[in-house]
Formats: C-alpha cells, structure tokens, sequence
C-alpha cells in the first residue's frame, strides 16, 4: 500500500557548531539591545532569526512510502508426544483456523513451520523456529504462535525475536502421568547368577500429601521371554532394586510394566524393556587323555589358548599292566585323584574330554557310571578316540557306553589308509559345520589328509562329518530329557591333531573343535534348530536356522500392543533363513514358527520425548510471560481468535491472541521543497533591516 508522509527537515549551510555559535552571538547582541532599551531590539531580533533561519536550510521533505506487511510465524509440534490422545486432531484444528484468519488479515502474512522427530533429543522447538526467523527480517516479525503440549527440551534464556509468543496447548488443563525409569540396567550377566536392575516409579503433575490420596506404591509386573510373569510392589518416587536371576547363556528380554495411575494422560511410558546378555564364567573343562601321543599336545594347546577356559588335564602315564613293583616314594608321578574329580566335583566342570581314554581298570564302574549320570543331567562329553576304542577294552562295553552314540567294533573297525573327512550334507546345515575354512558353495573341501579311522557297528545322532565311504567321523548326540539333558560328541579318528600341523594343507582344526565344546555347553549360536530376533534402527530382523529341508517357513510377529502379523523369511543359505519388518513400537517384540518362540527389545527412538507424556504450561509459562505472550488450552471448541494490536498494547486476552503491528515500510520516493529560499531569506533580511534602520533614526 502507497502513502505520503510530509516533515521538515533542515540542511544547514554551515557546520552545525558554527551555526550554534552564531546563535549564541545574536542571542547575545539581542539581550545587550534589551538592557539597554535600545529602539528596534525586536526588529534586530526578528532579522537574527531570518538569517540563522536561512543557514539552517529548512526543508519540507515529503517522501512516498510502501508498508511492508508484518510476518507471523505459526509453528506446530508433530513430535511422537503429540499423538498422545486427540492432541494432533486439536492441533490441526487450530492450524486451519488461525491460518484461515491470517489469509483475512491483509497487513499481515502467516509461514507455518513443523517440528518434527529429532532422534533422541526429545523436542527441539526453538531450534526449528531459530531456522525459520534466519530468512525473516526483525522488523517485520510481529509474533511467534506455537501449538504445542508443552514438553520442549530446548528452551533458551530468552524468547526469539523479541516479539510475543503465544502458545496454544491441545489440553483441557494440566495432566498427570505415570512413567518407569530405569536407573541401571547391566548388559550382561554370569549364567548361574543374579543381576541387579534399578529402576523407580514417577507419578507426574501429582502434589503427594497426607489428604491427597494417591497411592503411595504401584504394582509391578515383571517378564522375561514369555515365562510366567511375577509382581512386585515398588515405593513412588523411590529407587527400587529387582533381581533377575541369569538362568542361561545368550540374551533374555526382561519387559517391566507398571500399572495405570487412574486419570493418567498414556501408558506408552509405564513400560521399559531391558535386554540382558547372559555370559558363562570361566568355564571348567577336565581333559582326560588315556596316553601320551601326539595329538594330546594339540588338545592342551588348544584349550589352553581360551582365557575362559579354566583347564584341569591328566595323562594316565602308567596304566595297571605297566606295574613294575617300583615304591610310589620313588615315582615322580601325580596319583591320579579319581575319586575327587569322578565322585565329589564331577558336576563342578562344564566339559569332560576323555582323549584315547580306554577301560584299562584306570576307572572303576561307579565312576563311569558318574560319567554318564554326569551327561544325563544336562553335563557335555566329548570323546576322541582310536584304536583303543575297538575291542574288549572299549570304553562303549562299560556303564558309559549307555550315553555314547555308537556301538564298538571290533579290531576290524580300525580302519587305516589316507582319506579326507568330508562334510555331510547335515554338516553343511548344521552351524558346528556349517561354513568352516576351506568350504565353498558346497564343493568339498581341499582338507589334509588323515590316515585312520574308527567304524562302528552302529551309530546314531547327528553326522557332521564322514570319510569318502560314508563312515561317520564326527557324531553329535543329545541324551535325557530335551530341556535338562546332556549332549555327547564324539570324534572317531585321532588324527585331527594333523590339521594344527599343518600336514598336507592342515585344516579348520581349532574352529571345529571350538565350535563342538560350544555345542556340547549348549551355547545358543551354535544350536542348530533356533529363532532369534533383534530390533535394530527401527527394524525387526528375525533369524531362523534349521537341520531340516523345505523351503524357508513364515513367522508370526506380534508386536508389543499385541497385533500379529505374518513374516515370510528368505533363504540366505543351507538351513538359514531371514526376514526384517519395520519395528517403531517400543516394548518387546515375539516371533514365532509354531514350536519356538524368540523375543527382540525394542527402546523408544526418542526417550526424551515420552519421559514425561503430561500436555503441561509449566515448562514454557516464565518464557511466554516475559515474552509478553500468552498460553491458552485448546479444547473442541476451537483455538483463540487470532487480532492485530498496536505496540505498547496487551498482545492477548481471554480468547485472543495478538500480533502487534511492527509498521515497517519501504521508501519509494522522496522530494524536497526550501522552506526559505535565498532570494526570500534576502529578501525578508533586507526588510526587517531597513525597518530597524528607521525605526532607530527616528
């Protein structure tokens, strides 16, 4: 819009000192004049001012000028809070209302900004209105509304732009909410022990008292991969320790639910889930070896080597027969303590070894038959034998043979000549097997060669590895009940010591060996029927491995508010398969094949955002007072009615807001007309001289 604005200005002729100091000398001349009554003071008087007039030069500027409108910046919060109850339907009613009364309002013009999710930094509202006001000028901001519930967490010491800020909050009053925090939480725990969670309760926007009636404890449930949930009962406000025994090696998912406080604005933040990863101690191994050859070196060597492995070994150096009536004060021999470690500590180990280990008498019954009650109750064996496991001597014909997946043969079962093991196709399927050095797409192996073997009369479990005829050479073997059984393996060559030499190319002689004493202790990577998920950036990756052939199976996902749906897995390669979904929800995700079921944590992406669910004006009110601004509760009737004001005046009232007009304009013209020109400043000086003149002759 065009305007005139007419003013005088002055463009003085001389120095603006010079002219002041002219000034005082005629101010000076005429109050001499004065004292003295001197006729024509006041004509000498008016020809002073005619002269200091003209050297000031007034002007009459009239310039044309083009109002610029005001801006008004509306900013809307779209953070994950703001989808708590009808909150986003009230904050775009209040959007396209007010934008509606701006596009009304001609002398002004609205820029609506979004504030969306930030990542884990909760709110940033006045990041977002700091990007918006670097592209609009100060003088034209005429104010800041923000829809909002009014949890930021970015608040400055002063409100931006130097202008009101009105903030509208999509609530009937301030909320209360209750929410669960957990203080600490370890990552791992020792298989066999407990950890110790820290978590506390908060009630928020209630004033506890003796007359308030709020509770002063809430009931907690506490569950951890799908077992039977248990409840305790925590203090509000208070640190509260939850122990959460480590049962098995692998993660577990513990979800901690709180119960509603009534009256509470969500439960999104009533639960936490945390993951633990249960780890094994040092573990124990007893390694056994019949007699000294040069394998045992390798053994030794091998699980030496693990620092979580804590190793017990005995070599049976003179057998019975070897009795040669020599004083055993004579002998520089350990006697081998077999009722300490087959009677009181067998169940301390995790891992038995029995290498070349033959039935010589060195081992009464009873203990062999501790052996095999040791597997039966959930222990690992693993058996690597030779010759001496053919014939009378077999260890198969004693109390231990019951536990062991093969019958002995003969001395016909002793089979020499070269060969390579070679992997069974159960082998390429199965994770003990499955992808060791030197296997590539399927193709056997280029493995050194080894140069005997054991045949059994009969076998059974699990063959991973077999010769060229098909013998079994590595067996894999569960015995008792499936969830408290042992498991047994058993190597029927004693040349894989070969491979660590390095003869004739080697072989993946410590990764074999590793991966079986992880098998045998139950290990869940190495399990070969499993499920497993895991949320990551959002996503859900579920993991399935299987022994058995068909095509990949479909899962059902459940999410953690309960709502199913199907997961087709891909085949990534023999006896594996994946398949992902986008997984936002916090809390704990279940994947199911029908028979087993996996959980995955899923933590909130922004746990700033949902610490503290209340619509509240107690964050934002010292800001928006000083501001000048004002807070109004938005409700279904509608948002305040949007004014223009005058600066200097109330920016708000009771159903309003206002945006104080800033009067900003753009000169387009200017043009200057002399009040006093020279010839009528001479003019006029000449006149009142000449009057003076006569009047003083007189």
């Amino acid at each position: 819009m065009e305007q005139a604005i007419a003013a005088i200005r002055f463009q003085p002729a001389l120095p603006l000192w010079l002219l002041v100091a002219l000034g005082v000398l005629c101010l000076a001349v005429v109050a001499l004049a004065a004292w003295r009554r001197a006729p024509g003071t006041i004509l000498r008087a008016v020809a002073f001012a005619v002269l200091l007039g003209w050297l000031a030069g007034p002007r009459l500027v009239e310039e044309s000028r083009q109002t610029l409108p005001d801006i008004g910046l509306l900013v809307v919060d779209q953070t994950a809070s703001m989808g708590v109850g009808a909150r986003a339907e009230l904050a775009e009613q209040a959007r396209a209302k007010i934008e509606a009364e701006a596009h009304d309002l001609h002398d002004v013009e609205l820029r609506t900004i979004t504030v969306p999710e930030s990542g884990s930094e909760g709110t940033r509202l006045f990041t977002a209105i700091d990007r918006a006001l670097a592209d609009i000028p100060r003088a034209r901001l005429a104010g800041i509304v923000a829809i909002t519930d009014g949890q930021v967490h970015d608040i400055p010491a002063a409100a931006p732009g130097g202008v009101p800020l009105h903030v509208l909050i999509p609530a009937k009053g301030e909320e209360t909410d209750r929410r669960i925090r957990v203080i600490e939480a370890p990552e791992y725990g020792i298989v066999g022990k407990s950890v110790l969670l820290r978590v506390a309760i908060d009630d928020l926007g209630i004033k506890r008292g003796l007359l308030s009636g709020a509770p002063g404890a809430a009931r907690l449930t506490i569950r951890r991969d799908g077992e039977p949930p248990r409840q305790e009962s925590v203090p509000i406000g208070r640190e509260h320790i939850i122990e959460v025994p480590v049962t098995r090696a692998g993660p577990s998912v513990v979800a901690l639910s709180v119960e509603k406080l009534p009256g509470e604005v969500s439960t999104a933040n009533n639960t936490a889930v945390v993951e633990i990863n249960g780890v094994r101690d040092r573990l124990r191994v007893l390694l056994v070896s019949g007699e000294p050859h040069p394998g045992e070196r390798t053994w030794r060597r091998l699980l030496k080597s693990d620092p979580a492995v804590d190793l017990v070994h005995f070599t049976i150096l003179r057998p019975p027969e070897k009795d040669d009536m020599t004083p055993l004060k004579e002998l520089a021999l350990i006697a081998f303590p077999v009722r300490e470690l087959f009677m009181m500590k067998i169940k301390e180990f995790d891992l038995i070894i029995l290498d070349r280990f033959q039935n010589r008498g060195t081992l009464p019954p009873i203990y062999l038959r501790n052996i095999a009650d040791y597997v039966r109750e959930g222990g690992a064996l693993l058996m690597s034998v030779g010759p001496e496991f053919a014939g009378e001597t077999s260890l198969a014909a004693t109390p231990l043979g019951t536990v062991l997946p093969v019958l002995a043969p003969d001395d016909s079962g002793v089979i020499d000549g070269a060969f390579r093991p070679v992997v069974t196709p159960l082998g390429l399927r199965h994770p003990v097997t499955a992808e060791l050095p030197g296997l590539h797409d399927g193709a056997a192996p280029e493995w050194g060669r080894w140069y005997r073997h054991i045949r059994p009369i009969e076998s059974r479990g699990e063959s991973l590895l077999s010769s060229p005829d098909g013998t079994p050479l590595l067996l894999l073997d569960r015995v008792g009940p499936p969830d408290t059984g042992g498991r047994v393996a058993m190597l029927l060559s004693d040349q894989i010591w070969l491979w660590s030499r390095g003869h004739d190319g080697g072989g993946p002689q410590a990764e074999l060996l590793r991966r079986v004493a992880h098998w045998l202790m139950k290990e869940p990577e190495l399990e070969e029927t499993a499920l497993s998920a895991r949320v990551e950036h959002g996503t859900l990756r579920v993991e399935r491995r299987t022994t058995e052939e068909g095509p990949p199976a479909t899962v059902t996902v459940t999410a953690p508010d309960g709502t199913r749906s199907p997961l087709k897995l891909d085949a990534l390669r023999p006896g594996r398969a994946a398949g992902s979904m986008p997984a936002a929800a916090p809390g704990v995700w279940q994947a199911s094949d029908g028979v087993r079921t996996a959980y995955a944590a899923a933590g909130a992406t922004n746990p700033q955002e949902i610490a503290d669910l209340r619509a509240t004006a107690t964050v934002l009110a010292p800001l928006v007072q000083a501001s000048g601004g004002s807070v109004h509760w938005l409700d279904p009737s509608g948002a305040p009615a949007l004014r223009r004001t005058e600066p200097g005046h109330d920016a708000a009232g009771s159903g309003w807001v206002g945006l104080p007009r800033r009067h900003d304009h753009l000169v387009t013209g200017i043009a200057a007309l002399p009040l006093l020109p020279p010839w009528a400043a001479l003019a006029l000086l000449l006149g009142v001289a000449l009057a003076a003149w006569r009047r003083e002759a007189r």
